[in-house]
């Protein structure tokens, strides 16, 4: 167990400090209120989080693997991942470099309700490429948070900073929340939670076809449920959402490496080769084949 190297309030950012390197671990589940900013470098490295806390994670260097109650996936360098659903355990079995910042929801509180509309701000689950702003702010966030001077004069203003970036690349999905049932603002925002988590297991299982009784316990919902009400959030059936990311990885697969059309078959989830490339042909509207001969220009243009 790694001690805690924690940097010591300074007005009301609290923001703790701890570095992890090669084999060693650390468990934040008793640590002091607060923001907690850890610095992790090496092969082997642990970090255990608590349920009830918001996390994000920015793997700088290496494939970073998270696992939470029910779910196990790779977050690739330079992308971000925005947690707040459970207790969450990270490893390394790769040489990797990563950031994450982490705290109860209420330690995050100050900082994203901080603007006109504050009573609708907040942040949800969210994994992609991570914004280059997003990465400046979380390195330099790292390098302040080691220097007490600096942390009183600049630390909640760049966590502040931070949170008004997330919450403008999740304006889309904040847009989605009307559409949510619910009488209040915060039901609402426990019913995108619940679909969130449906969308998070379809995407970490693109190998396997999942079985809408478990994605529907996932959310507390019945499946006829689920499907009504994901359909009038997101225009399109946990099914159907399903379906277009396996089109959309069968098609990056067949452009972007070169390999055998058996083995995207196995990795897609497909019952047989045969059947994988109709569904190829219905979506595209050409075999794997010809996709693979196309030059750029007809790519476009396709």
């Amino acid at each position: 167990m790694v001690p805690p190297a924690a940097t010591p309030d300074e007005g009301r950012m609290s923001l703790h400090h701890h570095r992890i390197h090669f084999a060693e671990h650390l468990d934040l589940s008793a640590a002091r209120p607060g923001l907690h900013l850890i610095r992790a470098s090496g092969r082997a490295v642990q970090l255990d989080l608590p349920a009830g806390w918001m996390s994000l994670w920015l793997p700088l260097r290496g494939p970073l693997r998270l696992e939470s109650t029910d779910s196990t996936w790779e977050l690739a360098p330079g992308h971000l991942q925005i947690w707040r659903d459970g207790c969450l355990r990270t490893s390394a079995r790769l040489p990797c470099w990563w950031l994450c910042l982490s705290g109860p929801e209420q330690a995050w509180r100050p900082h994203v309700l901080n603007g006109p509309d504050e009573q609708n701000n907040d942040l949800f689950p969210w994994e992609g490429a991570a914004p280059r702003d997003v990465q400046r702010l979380m390195v330099r966030l790292a390098r302040v948070v080691s220097q007490p001077a600096e942390l009183a004069a600049n630390g909640a203003a760049l966590v502040r900073t931070l949170c008004s970036l997330l919450l403008e690349q999740q304006r889309e999905l904040q847009a989605r929340l009307p559409r949510c049932s619910g009488r209040t603002q915060r039901r609402r925002q426990q019913t995108l939670l619940r679909l969130l988590r449906v969308q998070h297991l379809i995407r970490r299982h693109p190998e396997i076809r999942l079985d809408l009784n478990r994605l529907a316990r996932s959310a507390n919902y019945s499946p006829c449920h689920l499907i009504r009400i994901y359909r009038e959030v997101f225009d399109e059936t946990p099914t159907e959402f399903a379906a277009r990311l396996r089109s959309d990885r069968a098609w990056r697969m067949v452009r972007e490496t070169r390999m055998p059309v058996c083995e995207i078959t196995e990795a897609l989830g497909f019952e047989s080769q045969s059947a994988f490339c109709r569904a190829f042909k219905n979506s595209f509207g050409l075999t794997a084949t010809q996709a693979r001969r196309m030059e750029r220009p007809q790519v476009r243009a396709a």
